[in-house]
């Protein structure tokens, strides 16, 4: 069983920056591709990054692609989403995901396990 927690969410101005933090139990983070998704509200869940088990990879969506950095330590069990540049339209419930992969028709994206996401709110 692995446990994700996400923090470091809040208000912030529209150019500003977060960083949030996602703070893993259980013995097969490092062995773990991990994930950061986001949902807006009537919206479908976003795939936003990920980082393969050893770090050294990372992968972005387009629309965050030369703003958003994913790392992690697997010493601490945390990966972390570091937010520059923030838009409005960055705006959801932000969610961390162990071993994220594309579902199937109608399925979205599944994953491992799932956080309980953290909310990011970009002001204009």
């Amino acid at each position: 069983q692995v446990q994700l927690v996400e923090s470091g969410g809040g208000l912030v101005q529209a150019g500003g920056s977060l960083r949030l933090s996602c703070a893993a139990s259980g013995r097969t983070f490092s062995s773990s591709a991990m994930g950061w998704f986001r949902q807006a509200p009537g919206k479908e869940r976003e795939y936003v990054a990920t980082i393969t088990w050893s770090g050294l990879i990372p992968y972005y969506a387009d629309s965050v692609k030369g703003r958003f950095t994913i790392s992690r330590d697997n010493a601490k069990n945390t990966v972390w989403l570091q937010m520059n540049s923030l838009k409005p339209e960055d705006t959801a419930v932000y969610y961390c995901a162990a071993n994220p992969r594309p579902g199937g028709p109608k399925q979205g994206y599944l994953a491992d396990y799932w956080g309980q996401g953290t909310q990011v709110t970009v002001s204009s």
